[in-house]
Formats: structure tokens, C-alpha cells, sequence
């Protein structure tokens, strides 16, 4: 299996989403952790799989969809680097400024 590396915001981002989902069903957050999971694990193998997103970063972060969570990765490092993982839903001014923010801490 290929290897990713999460950053400590995305490891919270991913106890957040479990803990939010988990209010309503157990089974559920798991079921969406273990689909986060593997299409990270899908990532690693081809980093490139994810798509570009100016209107977030211009860093170079590449970017895809598992229901209505984004994940924010870095693809260029080896492994790579899963900088958040949100609900795309957020307003995009909002999901810019985290972004960046972490990525000054990586």
C-alpha cells in the first residue's frame, strides 16, 4: 500500500468529521472515513488523479471530491502530504484562508 503523510490539522479534520457523524450514526462516519481513506490511499499511488484548484491556492495543491468532502493534498512530495480535508460546501474565501494558513505551518 502507498504511503501518505496527514498533516496534524487534517488528522483533526478527520476526528472532527467522525465525531460529527458519528452524533447520528456510528456506522455511517466509519463508512465515510473508510472512503476518505481509500481514495487516499488511490491518491498516493497517482497523485496526479486530483485536480487543480487557482480558485483555492495557487501553491500547487491538487484537490479531489469523496461526497461532499474535499481533500486538500500536497503531490509533489513524496509521500503525499494530506493538508485538510473539509466539507467543499464551505464558502471558498473561507476554505482559501485555511489553506493557507496551513500551509505556512507545513
Amino acid at each position: 500500500m502507498s504511503e501518505f503523510r496527514l498533516h496534524p490539522a487534517a488528522f483533526q479534520d478527520l476526528e472532527e468529521i467522525r465525531a460529527f457523524l458519528a452524533k447520528d450514526s456510528v456506522s455511517a462516519a466509519e463508512l465515510m472515513l473508510d472512503e476518505v481513506e481509500i481514495t487516499i490511499s488511490k491518491l498516493a499511488v497517482f497523485p496526479q488523479m486530483g485536480h487543480l484548484r487557482p480558485d483555492l491556492s495557487s501553491r500547487g495543491l491538487r484537490f479531489h471530491v469523496v461526497r461532499s468532502l474535499l481533500i486538500a493534498y500536497v503531490s509533489a512530495s513524496n509521500p503525499i502530504t494530506i493538508i485538510a480535508v473539509a466539507d467543499g460546501r464551505r464558502n471558498p474565501r473561507i476554505l482559501a484562508a485555511i489553506l493557507r494558513k496551513r500551509m505556512k505551518r507545513e
